[in-house]
């Protein structure tokens, strides 16, 4: 803490002016977190053999120009039978159960059945937490395939 001279007061005598240093709480160091960080760990983490996987959300506008209402864009969601995968937990995929390796890893656009897994709603949508052997197949593009809902 310093103190600085201030200009006089109508009075004319100098007044003390007590300057502070701009900290947070004694002893607590403040961590920048970053945004994506923040919100992954929102996220609930899967255990064992589930995956976490977030349905494919279809553009707002069409090809054509036809812009979907919130409830179209909803439904799809739940509706999707194509996700990426965020997550997956300590046993998925292991060596007895998968001889070959693992189907998928993180980061992979999965197909899956539709009513598979169980929904977690979060907010913005929801995610689906999968079994490993529920995975029916990997695709690069989800875009290119066909979403009916």
């Amino acid at each position: 803490m310093s103190k600085e001279k201030a200009p006089s007061s109508v009075s004319g005598t100098p007044e003390t002016k007590i300057i502070t240093p701009k900290l947070g709480l004694v002893g607590v160091k403040k961590e920048k977190v970053p945004i994506e960080k923040k919100e992954h760990s929102k996220l609930p983490q899967p255990t064992g053999w589930r995956i976490l996987v977030l349905p494919f959300k279809m553009k707002d506008k069409t090809k054509g120009g036809i812009i979907h209402t919130e409830t179209t864009l909803e439904r799809q969601q739940v509706a999707s039978t194509c996700g990426l995968v965020l997550a997956m937990g300590s046993q998925c995929y292991d060596k007895e159960k998968f001889p070959d390796g693992p189907w998928c890893k993180k980061g992979d656009w999965i197909i899956f059945a539709r009513y598979a897994g169980s929904r977690i709603q979060i907010d913005g949508g929801e995610v689906r937490l999968l079994n490993d052997d529920e995975v029916l197949a990997t695709i690069d593009n989800p875009e290119e395939i066909y979403h009916q809902y």
